[in-house]
């Protein structure tokens, strides 16, 4: 089954490795954002059923945009990435709504599937 996804990180470089990760498994990304505000918008156009979000971005704190993304109806599935493997962020990211927190460098599609199942 194909997913479609929402890669949201102020970092280009990021953007491109997701995706390249992410489209090698057969996921389908239908879109990218740099900021919260991008990825809200982006998020109720394209309604993706994955949405990756970085914690830190330059408008909004990543778990603030996953708790809007979660709630409202029929929400996507949020995951938390950051470049930092801080051991709060996995409670922080499961009390915005979030399914769980993942490491930047443990981007995979297995990890991620593993998450969403």
């Amino acid at each position: 089954m194909t997913r479609t996804v929402l890669i949201v990180d102020d970092h280009p470089g990021f953007r491109v490795s997701a995706r390249l990760i992410l489209e090698a498994a057969g996921w389908q990304v239908v879109g990218e954002a740099a900021d919260g505000t991008a990825a809200l918008a982006a998020a109720a156009t394209l309604r993706p059923e994955v949405v990756l979000v970085d914690v830190t971005l330059p408008d909004a704190d990543g778990f603030e945009v996953a708790a809007r993304l979660t709630g409202g109806p029929a929400p996507p599935e949020v995951v938390v990435v950051s470049s930092r493997d801080d051991a709060v962020y996995g409670p922080l990211a499961v009390d915005s709504g979030a399914r769980g927190f993942l490491p930047k460098d443990c981007l995979s599609t297995s990890a991620l599937a593993a998450m969403l199942t």
